[in-house]
């Protein structure tokens, strides 16, 4: 049964049950990468304890948007945001105040804002094309199943029904939005991605915790601060980190920029600054320290990537569509195994025998592009190359244009 309003994180409150007792053992290759980078394989007991409390807090801004949006009637209230978020708040005439104070906000670039350091971000982070993306999936969010914690809220949005291969591609249109060319500006397609993603959240945390099955003090709040911090590094900075072990490797500022545009699509999204990233040694902390505080597995890890280990049987191929559907299952689960090793493959249902041939085949090829990126004009030929690499990816994945929000049904319901 629900257990009501979750705690106010403040210090000195008890975790949710689902949290550990002590920081659990992260991947080897992270661990290895942390370390090259000076990171603590785990965090402080004083981190560790802040991760806990966070679960019980969510993003007050666009929570209290949405409580006066839901008072004053949804019906009149979201035409309002979707036209500032689109046109911005200057073109809603006698604009409420709640719309009026949030849209103020975050169409004004913060002080600490670096544009060019965007700029060059996004280009480098397009460099990764499908190979970027393979580790976004096939790393990043199936190794995310052993969050169970966060498991739990995926179900209630209806992930089983929807589909995993729903949820990447809308995660992966989000993605690509936040770093095409000029669009993290206010009113770009990022930052309205970005935003709407941040409304979504806030109507499922809503609906979610309102559920009579929900137990605040056994999982916190749903898409909770820890979660969402985890969740900004995984998508973000985690293709970065993986991309090492398959030859995409930046320079150092180019690092220092990935981890820039992190912090701020995670101000725009309603993470506390003190869980974004200030450097790329700072992004690997927070992805290995809220790792340790999340990763615990249950049957519901089982249940999520068991579907998800099978989705390329569904996708999209013109020409001999069973043979390449079975290449594509057994790539992308080479890529896991690769890089999530036997005990995280057995944890997840899959098979742990798998060979990681394609990480193998990849190596070469990509240090050798990785190579010529430092040639004039190389990065923005690499870019070029690689974003044309997502759409077919996209494509082949996904069929149909992306319209992201679409799998967590439970938003619309709220609304």
């Amino acid at each position: 049964m629900s257990q009501g309003t979750a705690p106010t994180a403040s210090a000195g409150i008890e975790p949710p049950k689902r949290f550990p007792a002590e920081p659990l053992p992260v991947a080897g290759g992270m661990r290895l990468i942390g370390r090259l980078l000076g990171v603590a394989p785990a965090p402080s007991a004083d981190e560790f304890r802040r991760l806990g409390e966070l679960l019980y807090a969510g993003d007050p801004e666009m929570d209290e948007l949405v409580e006066w949006m839901l008072e004053a009637g949804v019906a009149a209230t979201k035409p309002l945001f979707q036209r500032a978020l689109t046109e911005g708040i200057a073109a809603v005439p006698d604009a409420p105040e709640p719309l009026r104070a949030f849209f103020a906000t975050y169409e004004t670039l913060p002080d600490w804002v670096e544009p060019e350091k965007l700029a060059l971000a996004a280009q480098v982070m397009r460099c990764g094309g499908a190979d970027g993306l393979y580790i976004a999936r096939d790393v990043a969010l199936i190794g995310g199943y052993q969050y169970s914690g966060f498991n739990q809220t995926l179900l209630r949005t209806g992930a089983l029904e929807k589909g995993s291969n729903a949820r990447f591609a809308e995660t992966s249109q989000w993605a690509l939005d936040v770093i095409h060319p000029d669009e993290l500006r206010p009113l770009g397609r990022g930052y309205r991605s970005t935003l709407h993603v941040r409304f979504i959240h806030s109507m499922v945390r809503r609906h979610v915790e309102a559920m009579p099955d929900w137990d605040d003090h056994e999982w916190g709040l749903p898409i909770n601060q820890t979660d969402m911090a985890a969740t900004l590094v995984g998508a973000l900075v985690a293709p970065s980190v993986g991309g090492i072990g398959m030859g995409l490797i930046n320079r150092p500022r180019e690092y220092e920029a990935v981890a820039h545009l992190t912090r701020y699509v995670g101000w725009l999204m309603g993470v506390r600054d003190d869980l974004l990233p200030h450097s790329f040694r700072d992004a690997l902390r927070i992805l290995i320290h809220t790792s340790s505080a999340l990763a615990i597995p249950d049957e519901t890890s089982k249940l999520l990537a068991r579907p998800m280990a099978d989705d390329p049987r569904q996708w999209h191929y013109d020409r001999a569509p069973q043979l390449h559907r079975r290449i594509a299952r057994s790539q992308h689960l080479s890529i896991t195994a690769g890089f999530l090793g036997p005990r995280a493959m057995r944890t997840l249902g899959l098979n742990p025998f798998v060979l990681p041939w394609y990480p193998a085949l990849r190596l070469p090829i990509n240090l050798m592009r990785s190579i010529a990126k430092l040639r004039p004009g190389g990065l923005t030929l690499a870019a070029e190359r690689g974003a044309a690499e997502s759409e077919v990816f996209m494509r082949t994945m996904a069929g149909d244009p992306v319209a992201i929000g679409d799998s967590a049904h439970v938003a619309h319901h709220a609304a």
